[in-house]
């Protein structure tokens, strides 16, 4: 594997924004507030758009702390939680069916976490019945829940099956024990193989596994074992994470010794070695890091340029508004984004208070919007054609762009970008480095020193 080489990784390999939203969600500001979310859901009731909705509910509840995990969740063994829980929910979808309007069409449906398997099978159920109360949840839709293999067992696939969900996502990260341990997230190989091959056996549309690599106690060798077993496993699609350790931003990372961690040129042993596993398998290279197998929806977006980018990452639907349920939830409404509460408090006396539980947020400006598209077709596409811009935007491409077109020259010189006449093309390599092209278009990061907040690009 040489796409990927220790020069390159020296130049390019920087903290960076994954661009599941431009502006990015550190830019979102208090001064947006729920009665500007509520107006932006008024707006899309009265166009009477035809679009379907997405809609992302998040489960924050998990019994037991994964020291890598940077996301918002609860740790409890108290499952009573998630009964309580739900009648917020109910309350949060009556107010947003209140200004959209009811029986409004969804497309896509996620649940995530936290372990939305915490939840029990009857309160799932539950939560579809209410989901089905205020929403249209269309025939054939993608309808997908994120599954910690320790929550279930083929009958509780079963259930799944049966309450609609198509899709499944099963948190790896990585199968050797030794790792699992240094974790907190002990799950045999064998219990994972058993659920997908059960959840072959219902008929689930696509099955994703989630990888990731840079933690503690992995090395090439171990983590080459684990690829092995993934091959075996053939999941749809794969999801390949670089541990970004930011103990002083995600309080469990801190339980993790930097000790044990892998060096730079062991994490850059196991990319090469996952990048020529997965390659090698017939797995699409989608984009940064996820890939799937030449027939799955996600591929055939790719190859037919359809692809799209949310706040869950890759997406086969088209560009649509999403709404966001549940603690921190982020969602889009039109030219605006917004997030809930990020504290169970919080957003439990918000909508005590009959409030939308939105707590900061962003409208965005022309230039904002023209910068998405750019960015956006730059992760989706790998290309910009100036024309669509000019047509969709009315503005001069390479006026309005000099200075970014001029930022680009180090990618173009390292092979990882090309410009002509007409557009931005992302090639072959520079896919892998496709986050550092969208960057140079990042009016707000450019003018931001601080970018140690966030993850790296590999």
């Amino acid at each position: 594997m040489t796409r990927v080489t220790p020069d390159l990784l020296s130049r390019f390999d920087v903290p960076g924004p994954r661009y599941t939203s431009y502006p990015t969600a550190d830019r979102f500001v208090e001064a947006f507030t729920a009665d500007d979310y509520a107006r932006a859901l008024r707006l899309r009731r009265a166009a009477a758009q035809t679009l379907p909705l997405s809609v992302y509910v998040h489960i924050p509840f998990c019994e037991s702390l994964c020291y890598y995990c940077a996301c918002n969740k609860i740790i409890t063994k108290r499952h009573e939680r998630g009964a309580a829980y739900l009648q917020y929910l109910e309350r949060e979808m009556a107010l947003h069916t209140a200004e959209l309007g009811s029986s409004r069409v969804v497309s896509q449906l996620h649940l995530g976490g936290g372990s939305p398997t915490f939840l029990s099978d009857a309160e799932l159920g539950q939560l579809m019945q209410m989901l089905r109360r205020h929403f249209t949840l269309a025939p054939g839709g993608e309808y997908a829940i994120e599954v910690d293999p320790r929550t279930v067992d083929p009958a509780r696939l079963a259930a799944l099956a049966a309450l609609g969900f198509n899709r499944l996502s099963f948190g790896v990260q990585d199968f050797d024990a030794d790792v699992q341990k240094a974790v907190h997230r002990v799950q045999p190989a064998e219990q994972v193989f058993t659920l997908v091959e059960a959840a072959r056996a219902l008929g689930f549309e696509s099955i994703n596994t989630d990888l990731i690599y840079g933690l503690p106690r992995q090395t090439p060798t171990s983590f080459a074992r684990t690829l092995e077993q993934v091959v075996d496993l053939r999941p749809d699609r794969i999801a390949l994470y670089a541990y970004a350790h930011l103990p002083e931003r995600f309080k469990p990372q801190r339980r993790i010794l930097k000790s044990e961690l892998p060096v730079a040129a062991a994490k850059l042993s196991m990319l090469a070695q996952a990048l020529d596993a997965l390659l090698g398998a017939g797995y699409v290279y989608v984009g940064m890091d996820h890939f799937a197998l030449p027939n799955d929806a996600l591929a055939v977006a790719k190859r037919q340029g359809r692809l799209h980018r949310n706040f869950q990452g890759y997406s086969t639907q088209p560009d649509c508004d999403l709404i966001a349920l549940g603690v921190s939830a982020i969602g889009r409404m039109g030219a605006t984004y917004s997030q809930n509460a990020k504290t169970m408090e919080e957003y439990c006396d918000k909508l005590d208070q009959g409030q939308l539980p939105v707590v900061r947020g962003l409208a965005l400006n022309r230039d904002d919007l023209v910068r998405r598209a750019i960015i956006m077709a730059l992760m989706c596409q790998g290309e910009v054609q100036f024309e669509s811009i000019e047509l969709a935007y009315l503005v001069d491409f390479k006026a309005m762009f000099a200075a970014e077109l001029d930022a680009l020259q180090p990618l173009v010189d390292a092979g990882m970008v090309s410009i002509d006449a007409s557009s931005i093309q992302v090639t072959p390599t520079g896919w892998f480095f496709v986050r550092a092209a969208a960057m140079v278009f990042d009016r707000y990061l450019q003018a931001d020193q601080n970018r140690a907040r966030f993850s790296r690009i590999i």
